[in-house]
């Protein structure tokens, strides 16, 4: 594995423009070294810009990502980490749960509409004017 990444390397690697790193950098989750105006990213930076970008896709925040990230590397085998991201993990999965519940009453409901309207067209196409 390599001991330092330029910004162009995580952003081809990742996916992601180099902005998005410089923006990761000021709100202070990355820090890279700099040699002149270059900046130079070592292993962790690198692994946390994955965290971030792994919470991302699971649906955290950036504050609840960068507290989770903040715990990388603290005593305890980032247990705390852990346990923090699976309590996470959790609340999102109850959430998602809550939006899909609440988006297949929206579903029936449009279902029924459509229905609705359908039949009026229908009784309007057979001579039944029903305004």
């Amino acid at each position: 594995m390599k001991n330092s990444f330029s910004i162009s390397d995580l952003a081809g690697e990742f996916d992601v423009t180099t902005r998005t790193i410089r923006f990761y950098e000021e709100k202070g989750l990355l820090n890279p070294k700099r040699e002149g105006t270059r900046r130079i990213y070592a292993p962790a930076d690198r692994t946390k810009l994955r965290l971030i970008l792994r919470g991302k896709r699971l649906g955290l925040s950036l504050d609840e990502s960068a507290e989770i990230i903040l715990m990388y590397g603290s005593p305890g085998n980032n247990r705390r980490q852990l346990e923090s991201l699976i309590t996470k993990i959790q609340e999102k999965r109850a959430e998602l749960k809550r939006q899909q519940s609440d988006l297949k009453v929206m579903l029936k409901e449009l279902a029924d509409a459509e229905h609705k309207c359908r039949r009026v067209l229908d009784d309007r196409l057979n001579g039944e004017d029903l305004s």
